[in-house]
């Protein structure tokens, strides 16, 4: 695990212009959230870099049942990434989202595609036994503790009734999150993966501490890097910084491994 460094101004030489198709960066974003919260990105990642936000099937879907289980998730996002653009591809997870970016890098690398220039996966502890586990399969009550742990929000304030309301979905999100976790834990997948892995992790995040980055080291068999940024869990919302520094990264990697064959969609 390598901690990286702020770069200076003058760093510029991965920020180059190229006529190269650009770096397809799909990114998945966390549990209960929608793919409005890339919004921006496009033009925030920088040059050669396209951001194009993924759409998980979790959640509340309408008449349809959320999707909870590792192969149900495969089934429908998958199809989603074919060869039909060319040039190569990224993957970014915020939270849950890392979770599906890790398992959607795996699959396809599985598949014999092409496996990403750059797995990049943000406030996520790597997927080992988790503390909520258990919380999945209790009651509502063990999952408002969960939920509410180190936040002290009071069941019948404004939070505390959104809390509630919204129990369903994010209960079906820790069950499909659990079951991607088993999926990840196995030993065939832990060896599968060579893609590049980017840990950032935030200063103030007793979900996902930097110090957790260290166990990511044995999901790839790539370099794998550590930077540590500003803000809570949900830094995703914090503006153009994420997404420059994922820009960055994905011109990096495409630089050190070269222009793979095509996969995106």
């Amino acid at each position: 695990m390598v901690e990286s460094c702020p770069r200076g101004r003058g760093d510029a030489k991965e920020d180059a212009v190229s006529d190269e198709p650009p770096v397809r960066l799909h990114c998945f974003a966390h549990s209960g959230d929608g793919v409005s919260v890339f919004d921006g990105w496009p033009s925030a990642t920088g040059p050669g870099v396209e951001a194009v936000p993924v759409r998980l099937p979790t959640g509340a879907r309408g008449s349809r049942p959320p999707l909870t289980t590792y192969q149900d998730f495969l089934a429908e996002v998958l199809p989603r990434f074919t060869p039909s653009q060319p040039g190569p591809y990224a993957l970014y997870g915020h939270g849950l989202g890392a979770l599906a970016a890790l398992t959607v890098a795996r699959a396809l690398q599985e598949t014999g595609a092409p496996p990403p220039v750059l797995l990049a996966v943000g406030a996520c502890p790597p997927p080992v036994p988790a503390r909520w586990a258990p919380a999945v399969k209790g009651g509502d009550a063990d999952l408002l503790r969960l939920l509410g742990e180190g936040t002290a929000i009071p069941p019948a304030s404004d939070e505390g009734v959104f809390l509630r309301a919204m129990l369903p979905v994010l209960r079906a999100d820790l069950q499909l999150a659990h079951s991607l976790h088993e999926a990840a834990r196995t030993p065939a997948a832990r060896s599968t993966l060579t893609s590049a892995l980017l840990v950032v992790a935030s200063r103030d995040n007793p979900l996902a501490p930097p110090a957790a980055g260290a166990g990511w080291e044995q999901f790839t068999r790539g370099p794998v890097h550590l930077r540590t940024v500003p803000g809570h869990h949900f830094f995703v919302r914090g503006g153009r910084a994420l997404p420059r520094l994922l820009g960055r990264a994905c011109r990096v990697a495409r630089r050190l491994a070269g222009q793979p064959a095509p996969v995106g969609g």
